[in-house]
């Protein structure tokens, strides 16, 4: 298994050219970072079996405290728990840190009995343990996907 940037080693017909009035951002944006490819922005994981999943944008970035954490990888890791079942997480405005504090956004999975009061405390404790403390969101926001209403059966 691999974990990496997707890039693309030939042009299609439907590739952006340039970016309107700035074709130098253009250049160092997509063909700088990995010459002779086109760097689309987003991570990616290749299975053993040779299957793609994207894994989000790699620029999504939030500094906390000076320490810079992708999205996605605490997204990846809050989605690895039974209750959840998907997650958006996000900066906000903090006065003493700049944008240090994260906010997590989650669908509970139906099926689990998990409310706020334990779930927020268990993906702290995880994600402190899998990245680090200071990557813990100190504001998580669970709400209930109503899987009735979005799929016929």
């Amino acid at each position: 298994d691999v974990y990496g940037a997707l890039c693309i080693s030939q042009a299609w017909p439907g590739m952006a050219r340039t970016i309107y009035n700035d074709n130098k951002r253009f250049l160092e944006t997509y063909l700088t970072p990995y010459p002779g490819f086109f760097f689309t922005g987003d991570g990616v994981y290749r299975t053993s079996e040779g299957y793609y999943q994207l894994t989000g944008r790699l620029d999504d970035i939030i500094s906390i405290s000076g320490h810079r954490l992708g999205t996605a990888e605490v997204e990846d890791i809050v989605n690895h728990h039974v209750a959840v079942a998907e997650s958006a997480v996000i900066g906000y405005p903090h006065e003493i840190k700049g944008e240090g504090k994260m906010l997590s956004f989650l669908s509970q999975n139906i099926s689990q009995c998990y409310g706020t009061a334990t779930l927020a405390p268990e993906l702290q404790e995880l994600i402190s343990k899998k990245i680090a403390k200071y990557a813990a969101p100190e504001y998580v926001q669970v709400t209930q996907a109503n899987w009735s209403n979005t799929h016929t059966g």
